[in-house]
């Protein structure tokens, strides 16, 4: 792990596209800014986790093909 040391206003930078900013420091608590692409996820480390438990358990998921051809619709246009 790369640990810096930065100043409000200070900023750090990863690869070519995004940009940390420290923007406040109250106690113990540092506000950061992130300037990053749309196409990039940002997330809290604590949402990030839920996001991955959530996707485990939701594929974890034993349907037969007929049970989940009951769950999606069949399109018009193929109905028989």
């Amino acid at each position: 792990m790369l640990v810096l040391a930065r100043k409000v206003g200070e900023s750090v930078i990863i690869g070519d596209s995004i940009e940390i900013t420290i923007v406040d420091l109250r106690g113990d608590v540092v506000r950061l800014g992130i300037k990053a692409p749309v196409d990039v996820p940002v997330y809290r480390k604590e949402i990030y986790e839920q996001i991955v438990r959530e996707n485990l358990a939701s594929s974890d998921v034993d349907l037969s093909l007929e049970e989940l051809g009951n769950i999606i619709p069949t399109p018009p246009d193929k109905k028989k």
